[in-house]
């Protein structure tokens, strides 16, 4: 007797391919929802990943240390990525830092505790299933899709305001840590061509 049951594809009724970035306007947005209602933990999660474009998988795992400086948060910070062992290099802005700062203060963190702490305490991190839930209800209070935005679209989405504004491919390549051209011009989704024919970079 033959099995009829057919194993249902992951993929089956779900959007697939890359996450739209957020428009700058979609941006502020959420920013100032956040800010209004006072969510201090996920402001500066959303503020710092949008400066930092880390993988959800780096973001989440950063401990305080990573950030600050003492009592003071830099202005520059260093992180090895997971996925390809390179070091990237990201500016952490006024604002960014003032919503870490508000929100080590009122958690109570210390330099070696995560900076984004689980549900189980100090020692864990928020998990990325959890990371991904936050970013749905973001992009949800602001009436997008959730299936149309995911971490990703928010990793993307200063590099590809930076891309808009100034055609430089190599500078956003070195903003994501990509060790190939053609990976960023992938992640921005646009033409091979058209990229490096406005690339100003010699």
């Amino acid at each position: 007797m033959k099995n009829t049951h057919r194993k249902v594809p992951w993929n089956k009724g779900k959007l697939i391919g890359q996450k739209a970035p957020l428009k700058l306007k979609e941006l502020w947005a959420i920013r100032v929802r956040l800010q209004l209602t006072g969510h201090t933990r996920n402001l500066a999660l959303f503020n710092l990943e949008i400066d930092s474009k880390l993988r959800g998988c780096d973001l989440i795992c950063l401990r305080v240390h990573d950030v600050s400086q003492g009592t003071s948060i830099s202005s520059r910070a260093i992180v090895l990525q997971r996925k390809t062992r390179r070091p990237v290099q990201f500016e952490i802005s006024e604002q960014t830092r003032a919503a870490l700062l508000s929100w080590i203060h009122s958690a109570r963190l210390g330099l070696a505790d995560y900076l984004f702490p689980g549900r189980h305490g100090r020692d864990t991190c928020l998990s990325t299933r959890q990371y991904a839930r936050i970013v749905d209800a973001w992009v949800a209070s602001i009436g997008l899709d959730p299936h149309m935005y995911g971490t990703h679209s928010m990793r993307r989405t200063k590099a590809a305001l930076i891309y808009r504004q100034t055609k430089n491919l190599r500078a956003v390549q070195l903003l994501l840590g990509h060790t190939k051209l053609e990976s960023t011009v992938r992640y921005l989704g646009i033409e091979v061509d058209d990229a490096l024919e406005s690339d100003p970079a010699p």
